[in-house]
């Protein structure tokens, strides 16, 4: 890999090296195409915000109990720039890293991965299985039920948007937005592709 910044590719490739089960690749997609969207939002770098978002959990199928940190190790001998590994860990602050998110970049990560989460459960209770029918009302009121998709922390969700100064509605809304886009890509546009990224 060159010296710079890594690819997209490249980075795909790693992460399904390292991460068989399809789920887990989904959502390293889901939140690619989240953080790109927030990069265009805000007029950052889309290309790295993007791979950052997708090689995230790198680690988590073989190495669950040591998250984070063997992914920073992988990386590294990967070559990728220090910044951007820091950017990997950081979201699992107050979780398994004690490495805080600092830059925009850093927080974006932090607030949108349990929210991608959460959002593509929503999705996948309706009739249709599709994204696209899934509105702002709909993830809230799946927010306040506190057994649904119970293994995705509000408060991380919460505290991200805090740490970027957005309304909890919007956060929710650009995420939303972000992931229509891509339906198809995340597998999540409809009954037609529902059966992807199941378990073989």
């Amino acid at each position: 890999m060159a010296q710079d910044r890594p690819c997209y590719e490249e980075s795909l490739a790693l992460l399904k090296k390292y991460n068989q089960n399809p789920s887990l690749v989904k959502h390293g997609l889901a939140v690619a195409v989240t953080m790109r969207h927030f990069a265009e939002l805000w007029g950052e770098d889309a290309d790295t915000w993007e791979v950052v978002g997708l090689i995230h959990d790198l680690d988590y199928e073989q190495f669950p109990e040591n998250h984070c940190y063997k992914s920073a190790e992988i990386l590294g001998e990967a070559g990728w720039p220090q910044d951007l590994i820091r950017a990997v860990q950081s979201h699992g602050w107050g979780i398994c890293t004690d490495i805080e998110p600092q830059t925009r970049l850093e927080k974006t990560l932090y607030a949108v991965d349990e929210l991608t989460g959460l959002i593509t459960a929503v999705a996948l209770v309706r009739p249709s299985k599709s994204v696209r029918d899934v509105k702002l009302k709909s993830v809230k009121k799946k927010w306040k039920n506190a057994a649904f998709a119970a293994g995705v922390s509000r408060e991380i969700i919460q505290q991200g948007a805090e740490m970027l100064e957005m309304g909890l509605d919007d956060l929710i809304q650009q995420t939303l937005t972000a992931m229509q886009g891509k339906a198809e890509a995340l597998g999540l546009s409809g009954t037609e592709s529902g059966s992807v990224g199941a378990s073989p």
